[in-house]
């Protein structure tokens, strides 16, 4: 599968709450779904409070189907409060790459 959607987002934890922005980030119910075709966490080597993530999905109706469901929404409302202010958000569409953790 291909990814059509897709995007980078770069967030900001509460100083001190990045390991469990993260750890939530790596047990994201998105991982075990097969229209989310790409899935990664980083971690800024300046600032230990900003992690990314990239994320690559079939369509953007793919995306809005899962982001609807109540793992996605729960997810959210436990990053939500270690977060500091918004995330922000730039259009990517991943095309291909290699990943090896």
């Amino acid at each position: 599968m291909r990814a059509t959607h897709g995007f980078h987002a770069t967030m900001t934890a509460r100083p001190g709450k990045a390991d469990e922005v993260v750890e939530l980030l790596l047990d994201a119910p998105s991982l075990s779904n097969d229209d989310c075709v790409v899935f990664l966490v980083g971690r800024s080597a300046g600032d230990p409070d900003v992690v990314f993530v990239t994320e690559g999905w079939t369509s953007e109706q793919a995306h809005a189907r899962f982001f609807a469901t109540e793992q996605a929404q729960a997810l959210v409302g436990k990053l939500q409060p270690l977060l500091a202010g918004e995330s922000g958000y730039v259009d990517e569409v991943p095309v291909g790459g290699k990943a090896a953790f």
